[in-house]
């Protein structure tokens, strides 16, 4: 029996289209969830092509194995994309030494977000969770054990919310009474700490969630190593592609793909180029879901599908 894992596949076609699959090629989904993109690719891949699925969370392995069993050119690795030196290292015996495309699809998928058991979602009462790999910091160490200051600035850097302080200090007063255990408990600590007015609209408890789960996660600091250590791994002309769904990831991806294309650096009043700097990549026109598909998957809106190109060294 096949285990669910339900998560619609964001910017679907996109994605695919701007990896410029290669019949032949190698190519590593650092995000493999479900495989909605892992199929995708699959259908471009001739028999010579190769495929790594990557992901850190085991209820996604669970699913990816049943979904590709019998597959030949597929390895499916429990692993963080972060550590894709690694994981390529390790795959020398299969051939691989390096990709002709990656793609990342950052942030919590829709499976994770609707198992209420694993604490994502501030619709539903369950045990203050949210690692994706289920393994180490939770977000009731984050809750409970972080100091006023550091919840203030956590809130404030990951989730932009202008009331953080309040917040953080909401919180710090309620676990002087007993720890915090559940998603409701800190719902209803969030919007006690805030004002009314500020509780209209988006669900208050929104940009404090987003910014624990990054915290918890360390989101910003995995996807940038991994962007870093990924740059050497790709043959020329390989794609790097990365989905975001908000300005904080969006920002870390365009800045570095806007370093990596920089070329020379020289004062514009020399003559010639000293400094033998030269882009690294092409950066691609940055894509959003279509209005169709923001209609169909309300998720999606405000994804953003950014590309980049490796020039030859």
């Amino acid at each position: 029996m096949t285990m669910s894992f339900n998560h619609t596949s964001v910017l679907l076609q996109e994605s695919i289209d701007s990896l410029h699959i290669q019949p032949g090629g190698v190519y590593m989904d650092g995000t493999a969830g479900g495989g909605g993109h892992c199929a995708a690719i699959l259908e471009h891949l001739g028999s010579a092509g190769k495929l790594i699925c990557v992901d850190q969370d085991p209820a996604a392995l669970e699913v990816l194995a049943q979904r590709f069993v019998g597959v030949p050119n597929i390895k499916i690795i429990h692993n963080n994309f972060s550590n894709i030196k690694t994981i390529i290292s390790g795959l020398s015996e299969w051939g691989v030494t390096r990709l002709d495309g990656l793609l990342l699809d950052i942030g919590v998928s829709s499976y994770q977000l609707d198992t209420a058991q694993r604490g994502f979602s501030y619709h539903a009462d369950a045990p203050l969770d949210m690692r994706m790999s289920g393994e180490g910091m939770s977000a009731r160490d984050v809750v409970n054990t972080y100091s006023e200051q550091e919840l203030s600035a956590v809130i404030f850097r990951y989730g932009e919310e202008k009331f953080a302080r309040s917040i953080a200090a909401g919180i710090v007063r309620a676990r002087q009474s007993a720890p915090i255990e559940t998603t409701g408990e800190l719902v209803e600590i969030i919007k006690a700490s805030m004002p009314a007015a500020a509780k209209r609209g988006a669900h208050p408890a929104r940009r404090t969630f987003q910014a624990i789960r990054i915290e918890v996660n360390r989101e910003l600091e995995v996807l940038e190593k991994a962007l870093d250590d990924a740059l050497p791994c790709m043959n020329e002309g390989g794609v790097i592609s990365v989905i975001t769904f908000h300005s904080l990831e969006d920002r870390l991806v365009k800045n570095k793909f806007r370093e990596w294309a920089q070329g020379c650096t020289c004062p514009k009043d020399f003559p010639v180029c000293v400094c033998g700097k030269k882009p690294r990549v092409k950066v691609c026109k940055v894509l959003s879901p279509s209005p169709a598909e923001i209609e169909n998957n309300n998720r999606s809106r405000s994804a953003r599908l950014r590309s980049a190109i490796k020039c030859a060294e």
